[in-house]
């Protein structure tokens, strides 16, 4: 089973410093894929790449303009959707069941307003709290739940950079100085 995480509605001059903390936090707590939609963002693309090149990992991110093509699409190859908001079932009582399927998820996060659609078309409206939040704050969470923490310890071969852990100061190994 894979973790993909549709990224609704970027918004390339407003939005490029949150989508790119939703890539982020998407590759360290384990999803395996970002799919932006909304303006195509090349240089948010490249970043994103650039992460993963210099600290490891096989993540990807793409673009795909029409997410509502993407959405039929994933649930025609029986993926499973689910879509983080305030106003669903509540992620601690139901990320149990969501892991009982075993089929790919693609994980939505809204941008500016997340149109009914996506609502119909999930298996699974999933609230992260019934506050107002932040989509990364609420993917965190999600993915957290999903692994039950082992995601904190994951590996990320091939990178040039790692942090070794340390109560004091920075250690950051570079392989390409070794």
């Amino acid at each position: 089973m894979k973790i993909y995480v549709l990224r609704l509605d970027h918004r390339r001059r407003r939005d490029a410093r949150i989508t790119t903390h939703v890539c982020l936090t998407a590759r360290a707590f384990g999803a395996s894929k970002v799919i932006l939609s909304g303006d195509e963002d090349i240089k948010l693309i490249e970043n994103v790449r650039d992460v993963t090149e210099r600290w490891g990992g096989k993540f990807k991110i793409e673009y795909r303009k029409n997410w509502e093509n993407f959405l039929e699409e994933w649930k025609k190859n029986d993926g499973e959707i689910i879509h983080l908001t305030m106003y669903g079932e509540p992620v601690q009582e139901v990320v149990g069941k969501i892991k009982e399927s075993f089929q790919d998820i693609l994980v939505v996060v809204g941008g500016s307003r997340v149109p009914g659609k996506v609502y119909r078309e999930a298996n699974w409206n999933v609230s992260v709290t019934t506050q107002p939040h932040s989509e990364v704050s609420a993917l965190s969470v999600f993915l957290h739940l999903f692994f039950e923490g082992k995601e904190l310890t994951n590996k990320f071969e091939g990178g040039k950079l790692e942090i070794q852990p340390s109560a004091n100061g920075k250690r950051v190994i570079n392989s390409d100085e070794s």
